[in-house]
């Protein structure tokens, strides 16, 4: 299979190759916040909108979801409660530039299909429905109640309703999530693959196993109070940018950090705190104390290791070291865990890892003497085959030193878009417990389907197999934001009916069934008015705090249709007036949905009283509010023990990991840059170290295909340019979504079932 490089809107002869940076933020953020939110939305309505993002009386960011700061903690927010690519998001859903049926007729989708995703995003916002008609050659205008008829008539004509699929992404509120699963089920369906299983399915798999919970067990304030703060597989600085500030202030008050990662990310090396007089005139922040320089895959066999240590060092003194009390009270599997990691192979950590020995003893030695440590980790961790037993081999760290329901301490996810952690608590999830779905059943008086549903790999399965005919995604980039590209493209390609509620154009809309919709929805900066008034939504961030959001801009269009509303009329159309759920008024007033979420959704009580006190409210989380574990079969916390895996790779390849550059958030590409490692004018690039070039008998700035290798079959991504750079050796990275076309759909994480974005086996052939 080959992804050829669209060549109509970018000309990557045009790349330029600079040093990367040590450091991250400091002016040229600020520079380049406010330079893309004039060229996006104008002088006016940037300072508007900047203003109220994440702050109390204004709208969540529609980027990542890391937490803002909570009075109940003693902390305050800043004036300027956003980061460069918050201000980047926001740019462009709050963009004056418009699409609409002009410009669809004016672009045949034959056109649209050679485009970047690039250029597709920076069109603008769609102003109103439009529908590809099967043969037409362009998207047409479409009136709302004719585009619901469509998806009815379709799902209706279907043989099964698990020929139907409904996917959504991160972007939706809570409100939207929770009809969209009740009108899923209602349906007879749990087909709702979502963003979370190409993530962080792999935390919520070893984490419910392990503490009882598929979230994270720290708040922003235990970030602030920690000793230490080991940071694996993640670069905040591009990912996470708000999450730099907190480990400042964290580093202010004596704390320590670690950071994992086959590249040395610019954000965890010095941070230029535009907010503060020494990271505008001085030199920033230092925060990695220590960076671990580690092969790609093999975090599991370094955290074995540490563990392995740990356990040594204990009996050399005994009570020294581990939390015997926790242990023994709290505590499931600790003898299997000891017995696997006492019998070391450190061969295998050597070559797994590619780190000193002596750097993993000092490691340890710091785990040691910290009496508050917080372990945060992202996609470098969970998009692996080994995903889940090595976050599982994180909790046990934790567990050997109790640092899970105190103060300071636990363990971190951070979840990368924003509410995707609320999805889940919503219910968008192809597997949701028994004791949900029967309180969802109790609450409206309808059955709900019990089979558990198809997540995203399976959904691409079934449409590539014929069994999935109708595709239906809130947000998104599916096309785009999935493993195997040319597979998936013709899977969707399969499908009777595909449709889009989104806000830009997307490859998703070019890449299209038979039939197509796009149905535009307003974004978070937007008034949301419905027959009863002013409505407001609410999100969940990463750390499990749940409060409002209120957009407060005039809609792109007087077309556009909120989420909730699109899923209450097309529920309409679907289930005709005497379904016994209340649809219409629920779109009339979204605190009649708040009060159905308080009966159904566990930890959302009064959710109406206490989304409107000032931070809202945070979810309950027994491992980190009492140190309880009833979430877990065995009602504690769980030591696992898992045997050493690690990337074997063949002479002359190298392991690919794919990743975001510092302009884009997922798959929306800002612009084409990545300042942070010297990138500018043009994303079609590998990165790979310096002696691993010359072994390989490439050149700097060569041209290559990217190649990659997985059980005798071979993907191939053309025209990438060799970047020497200090990866790990026998590592390279190169961007997504360039780069999905080397992920093979089988690839996938065990028990979780990601894909594995991160260990491709490839190799470069170089271009005559």
């Amino acid at each position: 299979m080959t992804r050829k490089a669209p060549e109509h809107d970018v000309d990557e002869t045009l790349l330029e190759v600079g040093k990367p940076k040590d450091w991250a933020a400091g002016i040229p953020g600020v520079a380049v916040s406010l330079l893309r939110g004039v060229e996006q939305m104008g002088t006016g309505r940037t300072v508007k909108t900047l203003r109220l993002l994440n702050q109390r009386e204004g709208f969540d960011c529609p980027g990542c979801a890391w937490p803002e700061p909570r009075e109940a903690h003693g902390e305050k927010r800043k004036m300027a409660e956003f980061c460069e690519n918050g201000a980047k998001a926001v740019a462009e859903e709050a963009t004056k530039r418009r699409v609409g049926a002009e410009f669809f007729a004016k672009h045949p989708i034959e056109d649209l299909r050679v485009k970047t995703d690039y250029w597709l995003g920076q069109q603008g916002r769609i102003t109103e429905p439009m529908v590809l008609r099967e043969g037409a050659t362009h998207y047409e205008p479409i009136s709302w109640d004719d585009a619901f008829s469509l998806v009815a008539a379709e799902l209706n004509a279907l043989d099964d309703p698990d020929e139907a699929i409904f996917y959504t992404s991160g972007r939706t509120s809570n409100e939207a999530a929770f009809l969209y699963q009740l009108l899923v089920r209602s349906y007879g369906t749990n087909n709702l693959p979502d963003c979370s299983n190409m993530c962080h399915e792999s935390s919520g798999a070893a984490l419910s196993e392990t503490t009882g919970i598929g979230k994270g067990s720290v708040s922003l304030a235990d970030i602030h109070h920690a000793d230490l703060i080991v940071v694996v597989g993640q670069n905040p600085g591009t990912n996470h940018p708000r999450m730099l500030s907190a480990l400042e202030e964290a580093k202010a008050n004596g704390a320590k950090v670690i950071a994992v990662n086959p590249m040395p990310e610019a954000g965890l090396m010095r941070f230029k705190n535009p907010q503060n007089v020494r990271g505008v005139v001085g030199k920033g922040s230092p925060l990695a104390d220590e960076f671990a320089h580690i092969k790609l895959g093999g975090d599991l066999a370094l955290f074995q290791a540490l563990g392995h240590l740990l356990l040594k060092a204990e009996q050399e003194a005994p009570g020294t070291v581990l939390d015997a009390q926790f242990i023994d009270s709290s505590t499931n599997g600790f003898d299997e865990y000891q017995k696997q990691v006492r019998d070391l192979d450190w061969d295998d950590v050597d070559k797994a890892t590619g780190l000193p020995r002596e750097q993993i003893e000092h490691i340890a030695r710091m785990l040691i003497e910290s009496q508050r440590t917080i372990y945060c980790w992202a996609m470098g961790l969970t998009q692996h085959k080994h995903a889940v037993p090595t976050i599982k081999e994180v909790a046990n760290l934790a567990l050997l030193r109790g640092m899970i329901g105190k103060p300071g301490a636990g363990l971190c996810p951070v979840r990368g878009h924003s509410n995707v952690q609320g999805d889940r608590s919503m219910g968008i999830w192809e597997k949701m417990p028994e004791t949900f779905m029967a309180r969802l059943s109790d609450e409206f008086g309808i059955p709900i389907p019990r089979k558990h549903g198809m997540d995203t790999v399976d959904s691409i399965r079934a449409m590539r197999d014929g069994k999935g005919k109708v595709f239906f995604a809130v947000g998104g980039n599916f096309a785009s934001a999935t493993p195997d590209t040319e597979l998936t493209e013709n899977a969707l390609r399969s499908c009777e009916l595909t449709v889009h509620v989104s806000t830009k154009l997307n490859r998703s809309h070019v890449v299209h069934g038979r039939t197509a919709l796009i149905l535009p929805t307003l974004g978070r900066t937007e008034h949301d008015v419905q027959a009863d008034g002013e409505q407001f939504v609410t999100v969940e961030d990463s750390m499990s705090a749940v409060h409002m959001s209120r957009g407060r801009l005039h809609p792109a269009s007087e077309h556009l249709l909120s989420e909730i509303a699109i899923v209450c009329r097309l529920a309409g159309a679907l289930f005709g007036a005497e379904h016994p759920v209340p649809w219409q008024d629920f779109e009339r007033n979204y605190d009649l949905i708040r009060d159905r979420i308080a009966a159904v959704v566990p930890g959302c009580q009064d959710y109406n009283a206490r989304v409107r006190e000032p931070d809202g409210f945070v979810m309950p989380n027994s491992p980190r509010d009492s140190r309880e574990f009833t979430g877990t079969k065995t009602g504690k916390a769980n030591f696992t023990a898992s045997e050493l895996e690690y990337p074997r790779v063949p002479q002359g390849r190298l392991l690919l990991q794919t990743l975001r550059s510092h302009d884009q958030y997922n798959t929306t590409i800002y612009g084409l840059s990545d300042r942070y490692r010297g990138i500018e004018n043009g994303r079609r690039v590998v990165f790979v170290n310096p002696d691993d070039i010359v072994e390989l008998g490439v050149a700097d700035g060569q041209l290559v295909d990217l190649v990659s290798e997985w059980r005798g079959g071979n993907r191939r991504a053309e025209r990438f340019r060799v970047v020497s750079y200090p990866t790990a050796r026998g590592c390279a990275a190169a961007y997504f979504p360039e780069a999905n076309a080397l992920i093979a759909l089988d690839s996938v994480a065990d028990t979780s079932n990601t894909p594995v974005s991160k260990a491709i086996v490839i190799r470069l052939e170089p271009i005559a």
